[in-house]
């Protein structure tokens, strides 16, 4: 049995079962089955299931620990520090889009999933490059959630303004077609703006804002996704973690690009903190009782059995302005569904509440150009915003601080030079293996690359 086909069943379990870690014999079924997926080819050490395992159902594998120390009695993190290969990011794009290929995406798209991807990894958005390839694009097409190579369809277009259908292709290479769509009809009509049903995960939405940067265009974009925000004063995941980005070109040697959720925190940071043994900040996560959680290893507990949510940008309640957030998440979700007639909430959860199975996540996106040298000269506007950057990063420091004010784009133009500088990108151990088990599983990969950089 496939290390898929086991995860599925592991899902099932949780899906169906809501309480079962209540219930001895399910208790016993699921570990059963998660030692099975621990020992099968192809199962991710670092698995988030593993961490169900642990705080939903008592399950604590020790083969499970020996995988994610790399076999050894140092935590991967330690070893990691120690052994980290550097891989050139040429070949690692080369590698992304040859996996695209074995899957039936054409050339030209493969080119640019890959390209979205790497570009994640370059600016040290660690989260939406590599580590997003096997785990949410493979597995999601090998589950047949998410297809390969879909047409992209108009569903109604004017002079400015578009809405296409993605039939649940992929996100990565429906997002540029989007945004440049946009662009094109910026430059020649001003503004141009694009709304997109039927997608899914489109990578970092920052890759768009500076498509349209790039190409003398203000650039504004957002996607929702499954829910997991709860509403000011509201207990349950209503929301997805949905991104508002803007991006503006500027005399820098990088453009103002603000890419972040409107949650205060990430599943992935919880996860995070869970690793590294430390509390959940208070505020960013709530329960069904209303009660904001710290405790870190109940709050993934409880989020699986969906009795945690995240909050928005300003935490819980509205002391912080929590409800400024609220809005933001809701001002990107209505735009990412109601032009789009889309799907929201439990209708883009991913997983099929009756059989506990993954299902499609028909996501929304929209994507707005506006071309400055319709309004002023392109140079006078970059120079206007590079004035203003320069001169908050030149503001007066606070004494207790790093000594340094970063704005937006600028953390990941220095991610970008320190890693080009060191010749590429750290690839992790649990990464490692997902890129071993993409060689060796997909058709025409073994023989072109058969032996990884690491091995």
């Amino acid at each position: 049995m496939t290390a898929a086909a086991i995860k599925e069943e592991l899902l099932s379990i949780i899906g169906k079962n809501p309480e079962g870690h209540k219930d001895e014999a399910i208790r016993s079924t699921f570990a059963s089955k998660l030692e099975e997926y621990s020992k099968a080819e192809g199962a991710d050490p670092n698995d988030v299931i593993f961490a169900i395992g642990k705080t939903v159902f008592g399950v604590d594998l020790p083969d499970a620990k020996k995988a994610k120390t790399n076999g050894t009695s140092k935590p991967v993190a330690a070893a990691a520090a120690e052994e980290l290969p550097i891989v050139d990011f040429d070949y690692m794009k080369e590698f992304m889009k040859e996996v695209f290929l074995s899957y039936g995406v054409t050339p030209e798209r493969a080119e640019i999933c890959s390209d979205v991807l790497i570009e994640a990894d370059k600016r040290g958005i660690d989260s939406h490059g590599l580590g997003r390839l096997k785990p949410i694009y493979c597995d999601r097409m090998d589950n047949g959630i998410l297809w390969p190579e879909k047409p992209i369809d108009v569903i109604t277009e004017s002079e400015t303004t578009a809405l296409l259908d993605g039939n649940l292709g992929l996100g990565l290479y429906i997002g540029p077609h989007c945004m440049q769509m946009a662009i094109d009809k910026a430059k020649k009509y001003g503004v141009g703006f694009v709304a997109c049903r039927n997608s899914t995960h489109y990578g970092i939405a920052g890759y768009y804002a500076t498509m349209a940067t790039d190409q003398g265009c203000i650039g504004f974009t957002g996607t929702n996704a499954r829910p997991s925000i709860a509403p000011t004063f509201g207990v349950e995941p209503m929301m997805g973690t949905n991104p508002l980005v803007f991006g503006l070109p500027s005399t820098d040697d990088f453009p103002f690009v603000i890419d972040c959720a409107t949650s205060v925190n990430q599943r992935g940071k919880i996860e995070k903190y869970a690793r590294e043994g430390v509390a959940t900040p208070a505020g960013a996560v709530i329960d069904d009782q209303g009660i904001e959680r710290t405790d870190t290893e109940g709050i993934l507990r409880d989020m699986v059995l969906g009795k945690c949510a995240l909050t928005p940008v300003g935490g819980a309640g509205d002391k912080m302005g929590g409800y400024k957030g609220f809005g933001w998440a809701a001002t990107v979700e209505l735009l990412c569904t109601a032009l789009q007639s889309g799907p929201w909430g439990e209708d883009i959860c991913g997983v099929d509440r009756a059989t506990g199975k993954p299902k499609p996540m028909p996501l929304g996106h929209f994507f707005l150009a506006i071309d400055i040298e319709k309004i002023c000269p392109l140079d006078t506007f970059k120079k206007n915003t590079g004035e203003f950057l320069k001169a908050l990063r030149e503001s007066k420091k606070a004494p207790t601080g790093p000594g340094r004010i970063w704005t937006a784009g600028e953390p990941e133009n220095d991610a970008r030079l320190s890693r080009t500088g060191q010749g590429g990108m750290k690839v992790v151990a649990p990464l490692q293996k997902n890129m071993i088990d993409l060689r060796n599983n997909r058709p025409g990969l073994k023989e072109k690359y058969p032996k990884l950089p690491f091995e």
